[in-house]
Formats: C-alpha cells, sequence, structure tokens
C-alpha cells in the first residue's frame, strides 16, 4: 500500500508545528492587526490552544478590559496584563494573543522573549483603522481624533514592535492566509537557524 501524499498545507503545518516543538507562539501588534482572528486559526493548524490574553485578564479580573481601565487606569492594568502573560507562557506549546500594549511594557516584553517565540502582525494605518473604527470598545482610541490617535501609537509602538523575532505583514487579505504565512514564517527562521 502506498503513502498518501501529503498536501502542501498539510506539509507546512507539520513543518511549522516541528519548527516550534514545545515553544509558545506569541503575537503582538497593534489593535486591529488580527493577532486573535489570525492566532485561533494558527493554533487550529497547528493543534495546539489558543489563548486570548485579554479574555484571559477580563476572565480572572471578572471586569471587562474598558472596566478595568476606568476603575484603576493604565498603569495597574499593564500590571495584571503582566502576570497574566508570564502565567499563560509557563507551559507550552500554545498560540497567545496579546494586547496592543503588551509588549510594549519592558517587563512582559521580557517574559514574552523568554516564553516563545513572538510574531508581530504589523498593518499600515489605513488596514487598522477598517478594523477598529467600527467598534467603541477601544479604551485608547476614546479620543477626539481616534484615527491620529492609532497613528500616534504606530509611531511610538512600531520600533518596539520591530524587536519581535518576527515579523508578518498583515493586510486585506483573507485570515486563512494570513494564517498561513505566520507558519511560513516560523518554519523559515528555524530553517534559517539550522543553516
Amino acid at each position: 500500500m502506498s503513502e498518501p501524499l501529503l498536501t502542501v498545507a498539510d506539509s507546512l503545518k507539520d513543518r511549522a508545528r516541528a519548527a516550534l516543538g514545545s515553544r509558545n507562539l506569541i503575537l503582538v501588534g497593534l489593535m486591529g492587526a488580527g493577532k486573535s482572528s489570525v492566532g485561533r486559526i494558527v493554533a487550529s493548524q497547528l493543534g495546539i490552544p489558543f489563548i486570548d490574553s485579554d479574555h484571559e485578564i477580563e476572565r480572572v479580573s471578572r471586569m471587562t478590559i474598558p472596566e478595568l481601565f476606568a476603575a484603576y487606569g493604565e498603569e495597574e492594568f499593564r500590571a495584571l496584563e503582566t502576570r497574566v502573560i508570564k502565567r499563560l507562557l509557563k507551559s507550552g506549546p500554545r498560540v497567545v494573543s496579546t494586547g496592543g500594549g503588551a509588549f510594549i511594557n519592558e517587563r512582559t516584553r521580557r517574559h514574552i522573549k523568554k516564553g516563545g517565540v513572538s510574531v508581530w502582525l504589523k498593518a499600515d494605518l489605513d488596514v487598522l483603522w477598517e478594523r477598529v473604527n467600527k467598534r467603541d470598545t477601544r479604551p485608547l482610541l476614546k479620543t477626539e481624533n481616534p484615527k491620529q490617535t492609532l497613528e500616534n501609537l504606530m509611531n511610538a509602538r512600531y520600533p518596539v514592535y520591530a524587536q519581535a523575532d518576527l515579523t508578518v505583514l498583515s493586510r486585506d487579505v483573507r485570515k486563512e492566509i494570513m494564517a498561513d504565512e505566520v507558519l511560513k514564517a516560523v518554519v523559515e527562521q528555524k530553517e534559517s537557524a539550522a543553516s
């Protein structure tokens, strides 16, 4: 009996899963970059758990992110975020999507660097704005000019996001295509490190 041929997609998933090993895959980037939606697909393709750090923060605090910001301010929220992400990264492998400000915090960034492979989903302003302007649940965008605020966040945060292990361009394509590009980036990093 002959071996069934692996499809290209199966081969990519298998190679990415092998490249990741027991490490976590942590998605970083600005709000609207696709960290949660792409992360769910990547986790499903790899056959490992997906965790959204913002949902985990809401679960443990029993408050929404906007409620946490309103009640305690950004500094306290970031401290809680660091503790939750540190705990999430203690075991793996899993795909973890982080909030937009998580990687900006130096302590959280150290935990992410130590806890697995970080992937920056990098998007331009128009793509991000198209995705985030439909909902008013973003505490940092509750300003007089939210698009300008988003651009200011990009200018401040992109140099820090660039410290991620990998960068994948998030653009206006199907999420499955983005997920495949994340898997390819993981495989290519492992293969280039081996050569």
